[in-house]
């Protein structure tokens, strides 16, 4: 455990202690207010019942983000990939 933080994190009003590397600090603590942020947000626009109803939510939303950045990133990939064989048949052309 050298050169470990013990931090605590608050999210829905419970806080949790955690042991991490000093390098994830502010990535947890930024997660951290963007679910708490997230969680107000619901709870001002939605009739919710409870927080896990809010929690739940917030999974979902924080998860088909990552989903979608994913897609969007593989569908650029796929572009790039025809444009560099393109190019690659252009110069074969003009070289060969």
């Amino acid at each position: 455990m050298k050169d470990k933080l013990k931090i605590k994190i608050s999210i829905a009003d419970r806080v949790y202690p955690l042991t991490v590397s000093p390098s994830q600090e502010e990535g947890l603590r930024k997660a951290a207010k963007k679910i708490d942020t997230l969680i107000k947000e619901f709870e001002r626009n939605y009739a919710v019942r409870d927080k896990q109803d809010v929690l739940a939510m917030c999974a979902l939303q924080f998860a088909s983000k990552v989903e979608q950045e994913g897609i969007e990133t593989h569908k650029i990939s796929e572009e790039t990939e025809e444009r560099l064989k393109n190019l690659d048949a252009l110069l074969s052309q003009h070289l060969g």
